[in-house]
């Protein structure tokens, strides 16, 4: 029998691009069960399906009385999709856990029942969301006591790069290994220009915190002969945010909203394009440390990149000569570092972006996860 493997994501994986790309491993070395918000994902072989209004964290008066307590023990298991997920899984019995971010480390474990887990942490998991008060003051410490208390008994822990790793290693003595959120390569050539514009491009997910007004701020200032196209995952708000969003712009002939692309497909519209940009300022060390999907996704789609400041992006981007770093996180610095670049410079960008393109996939990432898997189900089955 092939081994059975557990995939815990409160997210809806079908539009989460790193759980889409860890299940599709996952499925090298087993039958894989995933247990999340929305329908069966693209890999999977089971699926437990939580309901989406059933909030991850502690949320209800019970929880936030036991987080304000500070009866961590006690709120690990409290929170509702927590609890719906082990009735879904009750009775079943894994090879491994893949637990998908800090707040599913103890449900994992609980699952696993004394057999291997493997904690992708993905970003700092005491700071998700430390912009936001009521996260700082009640959830920050509760990540603390769920990362101290159980990545030293993860079998494997893995987080988005070095930087990130170098926060887990000095806070909780852990050892880990990095698993960007690089994607597969695509054969793509990168775009011929249009004359007399310059198509701006972002993609991600539509919720407060992202900066996307500064981003449509900053394409406003720029004037005519240049577009920004958004391509937004709605949050779980019902769209509230989104439409906040498009009120900002009203009147914005420049700016246009687009639904949602699928993961995989995203590359291919995004070429269309001349330049990836994306401005977020520091609220959270996350921020600062950031490198996420859609850097990836613009430079499969080959793409410039216009950034503001982070270790990791700076570093690739100038690395590879891939474009361009905003001198800060304001909107006249996005604004002055769009208009700087010139027709030539676009071109020679986009020809970086494709000659980086095999370097910057995923595969090497795939590999770093199969060595995982290799070392938990060598007996059982796992197929180069």
């Amino acid at each position: 029998m092939a081994p059975q493997i557990l995939c815990i994501s409160f997210s809806d994986i079908s539009a989460d691009s790193r759980v889409l790309r860890q299940i599709a491993v996952l499925a090298e070395f087993g039958e894989v069960t995933t247990v999340s918000y929305g329908v069966k994902p693209p890999g999977a072989t089971h699926h437990l399906e939580i309901d989406s209004s059933l909030p991850s964290l502690p949320q209800t008066p019970k929880g936030v009385v036991l987080l304000a307590a500070r009866q961590y023990e006690k709120a690990e298991l409290a929170a509702p999709a927590i609890q719906a997920a082990l009735r879904l899984c009750a009775g079943i019995g894994f090879d491994l856990v893949v637990a998908n971010e800090a707040r599913a480390l103890p449900l994992a474990h609980k699952i696993a029942g004394g057999n291997p887990v493997w904690g992708d942490m993905h970003e700092w998991a005491p700071e998700e969301r430390a912009h936001v008060r009521s996260w700082k003051l009640l959830v920050k410490p509760f990540m603390t006591h769920v990362c101290a208390s159980y990545l030293p008994r993860t079998h494997a822990v893995s987080v988005v790069n070095d930087s990130i790793a170098a926060l887990y290693r000095e806070e909780f003595g852990c050892s880990t290994v990095t698993v960007r959120n690089a994607r597969p390569f695509e054969d793509l050539q990168p775009s011929e220009a249009v004359p007399d514009v310059i198509r701006l491009a972002h993609s991600g997910a539509a919720v407060p915190g992202r900066n996307i007004e500064g981003m449509i701020d900053a394409v406003g200032a720029l004037g005519p002969g240049y577009t920004l196209d958004l391509y937004l995952v709605k949050a779980r708000d019902g769209g509230k945010y989104w439409r906040t969003l498009e009120r900002m712009a009203a009147g914005m002939d420049q700016v246009r909203f687009h639904p949602a692309v699928r993961p995989d497909e995203l590359p291919r519209v995004l070429n269309a394009y001349d330049v990836g940009i994306f401005s977020l300022p520091p609220q959270t060390r996350n921020h600062a440390l950031m490198l996420p999907n859609k850097f990836f996704d613009f430079v499969q789609a080959r793409l410039a990149i216009v950034f503001s400041p982070s270790p990791e992006t700076t570093q690739l981007i100038r690395s590879n000569d891939l474009g361009a770093v905003t001198v800060d996180f304001s909107s006249r610095a996005l604004t002055d570092t769009i208009r700087g670049l010139t027709a030539a410079d676009i071109a020679s960008y986009k020809s970086n972006s494709h000659r980086a393109a095999m370097a910057l996939s995923s595969s090497t990432d795939e590999e770093v996860e199969r060595d995982i898997l290799r070392a938990f189900l060598p007996v059982k089955g796992g197929r180069d």
